[in-house]
């Protein structure tokens, strides 16, 4: 496993069947999208799996509940994170929260 990937299984809510295994350089949180195999997936929720090697617990991978979910139109993946709004706007936040700024960069 590279030191900045993280192994994770995808897991649909409904019916309850995986999606397979995918390496992600990010951590998804719920209410994130992501895309798996030409689909857009909601993360609902996220558990952790643990494995116990050399008398420590170490992150094994993690476990993402998606539901199938159609791509957002009022959010945009910029520089690795979905934020509000049109990313190509002079006066977007870049924020997952606030959608437009005057000074965006602080």
């Amino acid at each position: 496993m590279e030191p900045d990937t993280l192994p994770a299984e995808l897991i649909l809510t409904h019916p309850r069947q995986s999606l397979g295994n995918v390496k992600l350089d990010w951590t998804p949180q719920p209410g994130n999208y992501l895309d798996f195999n030409g689909k857009t997936y909601a993360v609902l929720e996220r558990r952790h799996r643990y494995l116990l090697k050399s008398g420590r617990y170490r992150l094994h991978k993690i476990a993402l509940y998606v539901q199938s979910a159609r791509r957002p139109t009022e959010k945009s993946f910029i520089k690795g994170r979905w934020v509000v709004g049109d990313a190509n706007c002079r006066f977007n936040a870049h924020s997952e929260l606030i959608r437009c700024a005057v000074n965006p960069e602080g």
